[in-house]
Parts: structure tokens; C-alpha cells; sequence
């Protein structure tokens, strides 16, 4: 809708999703900004998403705010992927130091490794599941 300027109708039945069903989960996004203009994205949002990050003890679910932050630990993850297909440590220095929602990620060749070999590393799944009520 915000790219293409379609209607929430045309948006919603394009995706095969009832608009109450868009208004019920995402109206904040769909917001009016002040004195009557239309909503205006910005560059990130600041919607919560439930993610994996890697720890010692295996993947930890954190809430992460913004798809900055969200986007930080996708690079992460294919920065691990590649160190454990290639062997390359260059794109894991770029994290070196850095932590996400209070976890530190692990840049240490040695220890990615071992979590690989012991199966605790899941690089194909960064979204947690969602609790049941």
C-alpha cells in the first residue's frame, strides 16, 4: 500500500486478506500523520518481532525492535553461514564487539563451530514461533 498507493481494499483482497483483518493487526501503520495528511513512512519501523539470536547454550528468543535491528542479525546469521561453508572470518569481524537485544554475538571461529557440530546453530529459522495462548 505505501509503495504502490493502492487502496486498503485493493491491498488487503490482493494478498487475500480481509481489511479487518489489516486494520485489527497492523492500524498503527496505517495511521494519518498530523493536520490530515497521509501516514508517512520512514526508513525503519519500530514494530517488535520475536527472533533467534545464537547463543553458547543454543538459540535464545529475543524481542527486537525495528527492522534495523532485525535486518543487523539477518547479516549476522549469513555472516556465520558463510564463515561455516568457506571458512572466511571477514564478514564476522564486522559484529566483532556487537550484541543485539543484550545478547552478544558469538564471532569466535572456534565456538561457531563447535555449536554448528553440536547442532545448536539454526541458520535457516531467525524468527521464533509464536507463543499459544
Amino acid at each position: 500500500m505505501r509503495r504502490t498507493g493502492a487502496s486498503l481494499t485493493a491491498a488487503s483482497l490482493e494478498e487475500h486478506v480481509d481489511p479487518r483483518t489489516v486494520l485489527r493487526y497492523r492500524w498503527h501503520e496505517l495511521r494519518r500523520s498530523g493536520r490530515g495528511k497521509p501516514y508517512q513512512p520512514t526508513k525503519t519501523d519500530r514494530l517488535i518481532r520475536k527472533m533467534l539470536v545464537p547463543t553458547t547454550l543454543g538459540p535464545s528468543p529475543v524481542s527486537v525492535r525495528g527492522s534495523q535491528r532485525a535486518s543487523k542479525l539477518g547479516r549476522y546469521m549469513s555472516a556465520v553461514g558463510k564463515y561455516l561453508r568457506t571458512g572466511e572470518t571477514a564478514a564476522l569481524d564486522k559484529f566483532e564487539g556487537q550484541s543485539i537485544s543484550g545478547h552478544r554475538l558469538i564471532t569466535d571461529p572456534r565456538t561457531l563451530s563447535s555449536l554448528a557440530q553440536a547442532g545448536a546453530l539454526q541458520l535457516d529459522e531467525i524468527y521464533a514461533m509464536p507463543e499459544s495462548s
